[in-house]
């Protein structure tokens, strides 16, 4: 394969994903989710300045006129390949507001052009697994056909598979199918980046994402996939008949079932995910008198390789007790 995209920027994401982690923590459990989102935005910000890469933001904070920085559009970088991104600084914003677990600062890139542009859908509906069921994800079977597939081909009893669903009241009808057919349904508060990774990796008690959450999302979910194998599906899922009218007008087509390499068209990708908050994929920021310690995992789809990053991160004394601060001016970072 030919590689266009270097395995030395592993360790120059992962800085970037740790910033805006460490600045998200400050503000762990302290009930304000916009300032935990603006910290880490602002952290990463900062920190992409740095990177070695030539940016597009293809899935961001918003417009330009609703985010200062890192929206839809804006170029970041310090020169490099040229490469699209996709950023969520703080990929369970209510997670951190309430200290709960699975918060995530997040960061994909793909090759200029490989990215999926969602325009103006916020929302799809999703459906990932792992390379074994792959074949089998469909959003048009009857959900109970689906749970009787996937637990023939695991060997299993339906009473053995375990699905991961956002808790939201429109999911509530599906959830009692899922659980009527005999499976097992972990609710989610927020964060189905994570819980598409759960599905995918082994060894998580999870064979199933299902439900409709945000496009972004997808898109980033899709990153992580193409390093770990397995597959995500959506479909375009509007909230109203105007969002409706405005994803035609965009050129997107409602009825399409997107497959992982419509999401991110090409195998050369990279995904970090720092932990905020402990969850099941890495552990969060930890805080000590003059450093922080993140871990981060980081996904090479050219090489299909899953590396966890494990990094002290020293703080110059005059900012260590500065609200806020998240140590994103830290002088030093090793790995």
């Amino acid at each position: 394969m030919s590689e266009t995209l270097p395995s030395s920027l592993a360790l120059d994401l992962a800085r970037v994903t740790e910033a805006g982690a460490i600045a998200a923590a400050r503000w762990l459990g302290r009930g304000d989710k916009n300032l935990a989102d603006k910290a880490a935005v602002d952290a990463m910000r900062d920190a992409l300045e740095r990177c070695p890469i030539s940016g597009v933001v293809v899935i961001g904070e918003g417009e330009k006129d609703e985010a200062p920085m890192l929206y839809i559009g804006e170029e970041v970088g310090s020169g490099g390949p040229a490469v699209d991104i996709a950023v969520d600084p703080l990929e369970g914003t209510t997670l951190t507001a309430k200290g709960q677990p699975n918060a995530l600062a997040t960061f994909a890139i793909a090759p200029r052009g490989t990215m999926f542009n969602p325009g103006p859908a916020v929302y799809m509906e999703k459906l990932a697994g792992g390379p074994a069921i792959a074949d089998l994800l469909s959003l048009d079977t009857p959900i109970e056909e689906l749970l009787e597939a996937v637990a023939k081909r695991k060997g299993c009893h339906v009473r053995d598979i375990g699905v991961v669903v956002l808790d939201r009241d429109r999911h509530m009808e599906q959830i009692g199918r899922m659980r009527a057919a005999g499976a097992r349904v972990r609710l989610i508060p927020d964060g189905d980046v994570a819980g598409s990774l759960m599905a995918v990796r082994p060894g998580t008690g999870i064979d199933l994402l299902w439900g409709v959450g945000g496009t972004p999302e997808g898109v980033l979910s899709a990153s992580a996939i193409r390093s770990v194998g397995g597959r995500i599906i959506g479909r375009l899922w509007p909230r109203t008949e105007d969002e409706a009218a405005a994803i035609t007008a965009a050129g997107l087509d409602l009825q399409r079932i997107l497959d992982t390499d419509d999401l991110v068209g090409s195998q050369d990708t990279y995904f970090a995910a720092t932990g905020v908050s402990d969850g099941d994929l890495v552990t969060g920021v930890r805080f000590f008198d003059d450093h922080a310690e993140t871990d981060t995992l980081v996904l090479r789809g050219a090489c299909r390789t899953q590396r966890v990053i494990s990094s002290s991160i020293q703080a110059e004394a005059r900012l260590k007790h500065i609200p806020g601060s998240g140590y994103e001016n830290a002088a030093r970072v090793m790995a």
